[in-house]
């Protein structure tokens, strides 16, 4: 007589431990510089890269931009990847770095083209929300000034402290706390 064993199989289980297989596998070609690899990584996590960026950024366009630029630099570190981490967490870090890059740039181009004493300039107040339409966070988000949208995104969205906030745009502590309470304090009253 035999036995049949009836008891399911660990099937979610093993289709996830086949993915990560399959995702260490893309990287290790992709790594040795195999660009059909590169190519599925890039289809699988490419949405949550535009994600980061267009919250970072506010501006569909940039985000585009900033994507594209993303994936080119982490074609260009992927050889010192090391595996210490998700891939998906360390392209994150990439397409964050990416865009704090770009923010610190566009700050130095308007610091070099327009001098004032008084830093506000540099930035614009979101725009007032008609009356009768649906307010949209994402809209709201993208309304604020560049440096208080980073400081929330990075703390409020992405969960980094301010110490690693500080150090990625190269500012103070206390800058950012700062930053992220005018943030709060712009949403709150577009909520109104």
């Amino acid at each position: 007589m035999t036995y049949v064993d009836l008891a399911p199989a660990p099937i979610a289980f093993v289709a996830v431990s086949e993915a990560v297989d399959d995702e260490r596998d893309l990287v290790a070609r992709a790594q040795a510089r195999d660009a059909s690899a590169f190519e599925q990584l890039y289809r699988t996590h490419m949405q949550r890269v535009y994600a980061v960026c267009l919250r970072m950024t506010g501006s569909v366009v940039t985000a585009e931009d900033l994507t594209q630029r993303a994936f080119v630099a982490a074609w260009n570190h992927l050889p010192r990847f090391r595996g210490d981490s998700a891939f998906s967490s360390w392209l994150h870090r990439v397409a964050v770095n990416t865009v704090l890059a770009d923010l610190r740039a566009e700050q130095r181009r308007n610091q070099r083209v327009f001098t004032t004493e008084n830093p506000a300039a540099f930035e614009t107040a979101p725009p007032a929300s008609p009356i009768g339409t649906r307010l949209d966070l994402e809209q709201e988000i993208a309304a604020l000034p560049p440096q208080a949208r980073a400081v929330f995104v990075l703390h409020d969205v992405e969960g980094w402290q301010h110490d690693e906030i500080a150090a990625q745009l190269g500012v103070a502590v206390g800058t950012t706390k700062a930053q992220l309470h005018r943030a709060r304090k712009l949403l709150q009253e577009a909520l109104r």
